[in-house]
């Protein structure tokens, strides 16, 4: 992991915001009216999907795409301005939350101000013309990091944004040499030490075909030197297959496994079942299945995400290209299960629990277990010295936490390691029942923790 990074992030949740798309309005200062309903839903960060202009040369939609961002150092005007910007993160710090904001680094669109006014900076195909390595990105073009000039205005910019929010999550951060992010983190955190950054790493198929067609594309173990928080998308292909019915949840539950066993002692992947590339939860699995499937990523290791929306169920992907406001008025409000689920994070779910999961297949049932006090040792220098000191973690008690869920609402009976007796679900408050290593599962979400708390 980065040599400061904080292990307490494990226990955060994000929340995403397409300004857009969360309000009527779609402006920043119409953002501030939810924050207190934000807050009560259990968020520490939220995240704002590109705030920047858009670019207009080979827009796609009628709006255009975030992503195809014109100006690294400008806010959309369609949002508002830079100061009703700043007033929204006031707001956000005001309800101790903090604001995390998108950093599209690895293209600009065709007619972005670097384009104009520094077309050295960018790649270009073998004939000389400005492109982009992934052929269907049609609305952008690629930067050349080749060029140290551009490391030096993008570093630059980094830390003009880092005076006024507290986070980035980094746009296919894979693709960018790893040496310009840990430069950038080193400069960032000159300004701000507790800053943090979350990489969306890519897809492990996408990232193998990149290597294999001579594109850069960083492995998942070496990027947590420059950040806090990766994506899952490394487990999340087998995630995928298991909703289509292609493969068994043991399958993906053994992906899960392999986390725990190849990445650094304190690693945090971010835990989510839907974003604003992947198709809504909800499109899959409805009604006691959703709840189950939420109860699952909460009580998974890793920071948890929630893309704005799925607490309402909402069924279909808002389109990044147009004007497509979430759906508050579906008849379904996961709120308050979500808020149980964050309150059981905080208080029973430990930094660095030792984590493995165990898949029932023929009744679709994830048992998911983690222990405190499991032996682990992990770099505890700070960014100045950059010495290599190891702290240890180890009680001398362990605290076991089992998580239950029917991922088909399927009553069954399966294996636990925790002593018998009986315990409380935490979710519910009902009576569990441990006996000869069993638990009976009535298709409802279950937690309960050997602590007795």
């Amino acid at each position: 992991m980065a040599i400061d990074t904080n292990i307490e992030l494990q226990k955060k949740m994000i929340y995403g915001i397409y300004v857009r798309n969360h309000t009527d309005e779609g402006t920043f200062t119409s953002i501030i009216k939810d924050l207190d309903r934000i807050k009560q839903l259990g968020c520490d960060y939220i995240w704002f999907l590109p705030i920047h202009p858009i670019g207009i040369e080979g827009k796609k939609g009628e709006l255009g795409c975030p992503y195809a961002n014109r100006d690294y150092r400008a806010v959309n005007p369609e949002y508002g301005t830079l100061e009703d910007f700043i007033q929204l993160v006031d707001e956000i710090h005001k309800r101790g939350m903090k604001c995390m904001i998108d950093v599209v680094y690895n293209h600009t669109s065709p007619d972005s101000v670097l384009v104009n006014e520094h077309p050295e900076f960018f790649y270009r195909n073998d004939k000389g013309e400005f492109s982009n390595k992934i052929g269907d990105w049609s609305d952008i073009v690629d930067l050349d990091y080749n060029n140290k000039d551009l490391w030096d205005y993008q570093i630059e910019s980094l830390c003009k944004w880092a005076k006024i929010v507290d986070g980035f999550r980094c746009d296919v951060a894979s693709f960018i040499p790893l040496e310009f992010w840990k430069w950038a983190r080193r400069e960032v955190a000159k300004i701000k030490p507790d800053f943090v950054w979350l990489a969306e790493t890519v897809h492990q198929s996408f990232g193998c075909y990149a290597r294999r067609n001579g594109i850069y594309s960083a492995l998942d173990y070496d990027m947590y030197e420059a950040f806090d928080i990766e994506y899952e998308y490394d487990v999340r292909e087998t995630f995928d297959r298991y909703l289509k019915g292609e493969v068994t949840l043991s399958h993906h539950l053994d992906m899960v496994n392999f986390q725990e066993a190849i990445y650094p002692a304190n690693y945090n992947k971010m835990r989510f079942l839907e974003n604003h590339d992947q198709p809504r939860i909800a499109s899959f699995v409805k009604g006691n299945d959703l709840l189950n499937y939420t109860a699952m990523v909460y009580f998974m290791k890793g920071t948890t995400h929630i893309y704005a929306g799925q607490e309402y169920a909402n069924t279909f992907i808002p389109s990044l290209f147009d004007k497509d406001v979430i759906d508050r008025d579906t008849g379904v409000d996961l709120s308050d299960f979500m808020r149980k689920l964050y309150d059981i994070k905080q208080r029973y779910l430990e930094c660095n629990d030792a984590f493995y999961a165990k898949a029932y297949d023929e009744s679709d049932i994830a048992v998911m277990t983690r222990v405190s006090g499991a032996k682990v040792q992990y770099k505890n220098s700070s960014i100045e010295d950059n010495k290599d000191e190891f702290s240890e973690v180890k009680n001398t008690s362990q605290m076991i936490k089992v998580g239950i869920f029917s991922l088909k609402s399927n009553a069954g009976e399966v294996e636990v390691d925790i002593e018998e007796g009986d315990y409380t679900n935490l979710i519910d408050g009902k009576t569990i029942k441990v006996v000869n290593g069993k638990v009976k599962c009535d298709g409802n979400p279950i937690i309960f923790s050997s602590s007795g708390l």
